[in-house]
């Protein structure tokens, strides 16, 4: 059967034990900080040395060594790639869906190819059953 004595003996280690497990867990975490922060100050000094170092390129690189193509940097022709620019893209629209218009009376009364041929009618009666 259970004393005041055991009582208070029970709860007492169990105080205890939960203590040391908290100065424990502390130490744990703290030890874990500090190795990320001292990581984390090698990373930021590792940075900036390479960042501020004197190995820098006093003249620019050629585009071949850049990873350019060596075409344009010996004289050859220049890249006529549109995929960075959208405006040069739009005029050159892979699937288009009509014909140009051939006399003016059908280009004003055409329709583009991103309207609708029919308009819109929205739905009469009961929606809610």
């Amino acid at each position: 059967m259970n004393t005041v004595r055991s009582f208070w003996l029970g709860w007492g280690s169990l105080c205890v034990a939960g203590g040391a497990a908290y100065v424990f867990a502390k130490r744990s975490i703290n030890a874990d900080r500090q190795s990320r922060l001292e990581e984390q100050r090698k990373k930021k000094s590792m940075i900036e040395s390479l960042e501020y170092s004197d190995n820098v390129p006093t003249r620019p690189l050629s585009s071949a060594t850049m990873g350019g193509t060596a075409g344009a940097a010996n004289g050859g022709p220049a890249r006529t790639d549109t995929a960075g620019s959208p405006s040069q893209e739009s005029s050159s629209d892979p699937a288009p869906t009509r014909h140009a218009p051939t006399t003016e009376g059908q280009r004003v009364f055409e329709k583009s190819k991103y309207e609708s041929s029919v308009p819109y009618k929205s739905p009469k009666g009961d929606r809610f059953s």
